[in-house]
């Protein structure tokens, strides 16, 4: 997976970002309706989980296998290493033990194929023709199976990985990224970092490769997920044919348990310098895990998109005013807590002004009338509409399903936008004061040096700019 800097990307979406005013409850009730209708769910005898999803738009199926692995999973010395192994995964194994014979068959199959890392899942799928279904979870059950792991193909993949990791640095928030997650993550920074360690990468044994692959990838740690034109019998019937014989292993999180993320316990800063128009803000909170408080979850979803309203009073104040040239606020959703992040793109000679009026417009959100009923309803229809686009599409419908899966369960996914629509203005207020006003959090800028040196500003003073919160 490349890891790509997407502030500006961001910043672009959000300014062509409109809010849907329409009616809540019946867009709600049709998608949970027709989700229960869609998504069918068996659990094999070796713990592999099925998900099928049925969709006859177009005669094509996706098949997808999620792993719970991912960077949460890596310890300092094993810094990228599940991408690295993700990258493995197409390679010589019993079923193909020619180099390049696993990729053939995937050609001969007509197939679509690739694989993903994020910070808490792998995944790996293809879209083939809907009569090539069973061939196509043959194909995928191969790289599962008995993965060879050649010294060769390892070494070719590491220059890939380093090619990907060169690509990643040579953008100008790459240091900006990397800074603000050591300090937000402090001692646990390698289980956010996906890219990984370059020193990491570069030195691994086809050993290390197997402990992963040994460790986290069991049926019992993963989940199946065939979508588009299929029908549900078969398809579990097939997956039992297929799937059957991957043997059930330990619990991956009993044997090594994932360590708890220290809590920031003070606001800090940090300064990059890069040959840019503009400068680049990041203030990052540590928010909620998913597992831990799931209430926070959906009412951090609905809270970000209220601010992002280009007519809410947050918007109005920060870009309508001049000061910023476009601010977002999103919260990632992850079981291993996940990051509260605010971006946004200033001139030098605005900078401290800026950052002021956005943390004083924080404190503002929090009071009574900030944010009105009629604001958080439309949001909440907006929610509904957009993730009912998305189930449109099966290979995407899949790649959700499986995020959601990894980081919180299927149910989550399933009651998503039931639960956003509880959530009343009380709980944004209680959101907002329990993670982001008031508490500690990181600052980071990029800008040029010679901007700094004119500004005169140091990590000391624009840590501090949050102290009067």
């Amino acid at each position: 997976m490349i890891i790509a800097w997407e502030i500006n990307k961001r910043l672009r979406i959000l300014a062509s970002a409109t809010v849907f005013i329409v009616s809540v409850a019946a867009p709600l009730l049709a998608q949970r309706a027709e989700l229960e209708r869609a998504i069918q769910r068996r659990v094999m005898p070796n713990g592999l989980e099925v998900i099928v999803v049925e969709n006859h738009g177009v005669p094509l199926v996706t098949v997808e296998v999620t792993v719970r692995n991912g960077s949460f999973t890596q310890s300092p010395e094993y810094a990228g290493l599940a991408h690295l192994n993700e990258h493995m995964f197409f390679k010589a194994n019993d079923a193909y033990a020619e180099p390049d014979a696993y990729i053939q068959r995937a050609s001969e199959l007509g197939a679509v194929f690739n694989a993903t890392t994020k910070e808490e899942q792998v995944n790996y799928f293809l879209t083939l023709r809907s009569d090539s279904l069973e061939a196509g979870m043959q194909f995928l059950v191969a790289g599962f199976l008995a993965p060879h792991f050649r010294q060769d193909e390892l070494e070719r993949e590491r220059q890939v990985v380093i090619g990907e990791y060169d690509r990643n640095e040579s953008q100008p928030g790459f240091k900006l990224e990397e800074a603000m997650g050591k300090k937000l993550w402090t001692t646990e920074w390698s289980r956010k970092n996906v890219i990984g360690d370059r020193q990491v990468i570069a030195t691994t044994t086809p050993e290390k490769m197997r402990y992963i692959r040994n460790l986290y990838y069991v049926p019992n740690n993963s989940v199946l997920i065939v979508s588009g034109d299929v029908n549900p019998v078969d398809a579990f019937a097939m997956a039992t044919k297929v799937f059957g014989v991957w043997k059930r292993g330990d619990d991956p999180f009993a044997k090594v348990p994932i360590p708890p993320i220290a809590p920031l316990t003070k606001n800090d800063a940090v300064i990059v310098e890069e040959n840019v128009n503009a400068v680049t803000v990041l203030i990052q909170w540590q928010g909620p895990s998913v597992r831990k408080d799931e209430a926070a979850t959906f009412v951090a979803d609905v809270y970000s998109d209220v601010l992002n309203n280009q007519q809410s009073r947050f918007q109005r104040r920060l870009v309508d005013s001049g000061l910023w040239e476009g601010v977002i606020v999103n919260y990632y959703t992850l079981n291993n807590i996940g990051p509260i992040t605010i971006s946004g793109q200033t001139s030098p000679g605005k900078l401290r002004e800026a950052i002021t009026a956005l943390l004083s417009e924080l404190k503002e959100t929090v009071k009574p009338g900030y944010i009105s009923q009629d604001e958080l309803d439309a949001t909440k229809a907006n929610r509904a509409v957009t993730t009912q686009f998305g189930l449109e599409r099966s290979s995407e419908s899949s790649h959700t399903i499986g995020f959601w899966w990894s980081v919180s369960g299927l149910e989550y996914y399933m009651k998503y936008n039931d639960e956003m629509a509880k959530r009343t203005v009380a709980n944004l207020n209680s959101y907002a004061n329990k993670y982001i006003v008031g508490k500690p959090h990181i600052v980071g800028l990029m800008m040029t040096a010679e901007d700094r040196r004119r500004l005169k500003l140091t990590d000391a003073e624009l840590a501090a700019m949050g102290m009067n919160q």
